[in-house]
């Protein structure tokens, strides 16, 4: 990500906002009407650092509570990121990732000239009764199912949450692996080969805790993939895959015959 000199892109903002439209546009539309004008004509680019609430505050003399509205908004439209104790930045295009696929996240990101990394949370045996739901398959009698939970990074910005659920059946070496070197989806495609898979796709509000591991507002939407998969007549996963919804989009392609 770039910075701009946030002092000069105060000052400027603080001078187009004395010169913009009148009281009968409320403060915070201003607001709103001036950062996006610079975003959309590419004034202020895509991974650039902008003013900070309290900067804003400062330079247009306006309230804390007027300039977060602003920000929430622009947001939630997909023109700024705000990752808390780093700063406020012009949002990227949206990522996409395949909905009618299954591909590892590493491999999107490489594509897009992007920096992969990912932050295992726990790999971890549970008591499969608890998420018997989850795999719901005639097959599954395990009377254990591993669990994993990481986040994944482009560029440094977490980007996904992988809640996986596996099989013990299917990939009985999933918690000895050293996920620093491997990503789950590389190691169960070795083990038990793709044969068929199912995505369901919602929009849904994180929790606080998947806020946090997101860095997003709590307030703000997220796309949420539950993906399951099959080798052969067995199931192997069940995951749930998180995304910011102003950082995401999902994208497929299919033919007719």
């Amino acid at each position: 990500m770039t910075t701009a000199s946030s002092a000069n892109a105060s000052d400027g903002l603080a001078r187009d906002f004395r010169e913009s439209a009148g009281p009968s546009v409320p403060a915070y539309q201003r607001v709103k009407l001036l950062i996006g004008g610079r975003v959309r004509s590419g004034e202020w680019t895509e991974g650039m650092q902008i003013p900070s609430e309290n900067q804003l505050v400062d330079a247009l003399g306006l309230s804390r509570m007027t300039i977060n509205r602003a920000y929430r908004e622009l947001s939630a439209e997909g023109l700024i990121v705000r990752i808390p104790g780093v700063g406020t930045f012009v949002a990227d295009v949206r990522r996409p990732s395949p909905l009618l696929e299954v591909r590892s996240i590493g491999d999107e990101i490489a594509e897009r000239g992007g920096r992969h990394r990912m932050s295992m949370r726990y790999v971890r045996c549970e008591d499969a009764g608890a998420h018997r739901g989850l795999l719901d398959d005639a097959d599954f009698t395990a009377p254990t199912v591993f669990h994993s939970l990481a986040v994944h990074f482009e560029d440094d910005i977490p980007i996904q949450i992988e809640d996986r659920y596996v099989n013990p059946v299917t990939a009985p070496g999933y918690l000895d692996q050293d996920f620093t070197e491997i990503t789950p989806h590389a190691y169960l495609s070795a083990v038990a080969p793709l044969t068929r898979g199912e995505h369901v796709v919602e929009a849904v509000m994180p929790t606080a805790d998947e806020a946090a591991m997101l860095a997003m507002e709590a307030t703000e939407p997220c796309l949420l993939v539950r993906r399951r998969t099959w080798s052969g007549d067995r199931i192997v996963t069940a995951a749930r895959l998180l995304y910011p919804g102003s950082r995401s989009r999902l994208e497929g392609s299919f033919t007719t015959t």
